[in-house]
């Protein structure tokens, strides 16, 4: 069975129109507060650690303000709570439509199991490989919003300091440790990255080798997620599409296919070691 989005969000293109819509009338909220305290945008982005350009594109729904800038905003504007109304909807409206039931579920997770091909999962991608992998977008996408997409992305990482500490397993393809996306220092930094994320208690990296004989995970990268409630979701991602699975069955299936892949991957110490020896050779 397939879930549009956890909560019943909206389809996607309908989601993204009322992410827009969100974005806009948020920025109408804070010219008009601005404006009511007779502020210039130079005095406010002083205020707020951002130059007079930032408060604009704030102000005309170009960019999604980080949620420390709402509070702040509403602090110094005096807004009594107005603008921090729109952290919550202003949070999801960061993420690509397709993705914001994801994004939902991994602050709910207590298990997160990532099996991936093509790139970096991106709760452990450094800010670096994130700039370069969304500046490789197709077709290409301006400044601001590759922006908000790394914001948003880094953002994500919190859940490395959520307590209780959820489990989290990746599992990628040597081949996406290879992938110089970026340029030969952009990876340096991602696989330096990785062996510091490997170390912490809760985190398990592995690398599935491209001399594996078997490889139960042909089919392609998912994501298998336990919530907090007990219910298990599968989220597949395609080519700006995405598919969240909640069939019982299904879920089953997942946890025992990852569960096969991992068992054919290097163990979590040999992929560090891995990781070692190609962080050696670039």
């Amino acid at each position: 069975m397939r879930e549009e989005q956890p909560g019943g969000a909206p389809e996607p293109a309908a989601a993204d129109r009322a992410g827009q819509g969100v974005v806009a009338a948020f920025g109408q909220s804070l010219k008009t507060l601005r404006v009511r305290a007779k502020m210039e945008r130079e005095e406010l982005g002083r205020r707020l650690g951002y130059s007079a350009s930032t408060i604009a594109s704030f102000e005309q729904g170009r960019r999604i303000p980080p949620p420390e800038a709402i509070e702040r905003s509403d602090e110094v504007l005096d807004a009594s709570g107005l603008l921090k109304v729109w952290k919550e909807q202003l949070e999801k409206a960061q993420y690509p439509a397709f993705f914001q039931g994801m994004a939902q579920l991994e602050k709910q997770a207590i298990e997160l199991l990532s099996y991936d091909t093509l790139v970096v999962n991106g709760l452990l991608q450094t800010e670096e490989y994130m700039r370069a992998l969304v500046a490789n977008h197709c077709p290409p996408v301006d400044a601001e919003t590759i922006e908000q997409r790394v914001t948003a992305r880094l953002a994500r990482q919190a859940i490395f300091e959520r307590r209780p500490a959820p489990l989290l397993s990746f599992v990628m393809c040597e081949s996406v440790l290879r992938r110089k996306i970026g340029g030969r220092e952009v990876l340096r930094g991602q696989l330096e990255g990785l062996l510091l994320a490997g170390q912490r208690r809760n985190v398990e990296i592995q690398v599935m080798p491209l001399d594996s004989e078997d490889n139960a995970g042909l089919e392609g990268p998912f994501t298998f997620v336990t919530r907090n409630d007990g219910k298990r979701f599968v989220y597949v991602e395609a080519q700006g599409t995405s598919n969240l699975e909640t069939d019982h069955k299904q879920a089953v299936l997942a946890a025992a296919r990852y569960g096969i892949i991992r068992s054919q991957a290097f163990t979590p110490r040999e992929s560090l070691q891995f990781i070692e020896k190609l962080l050696g050779e670039l």
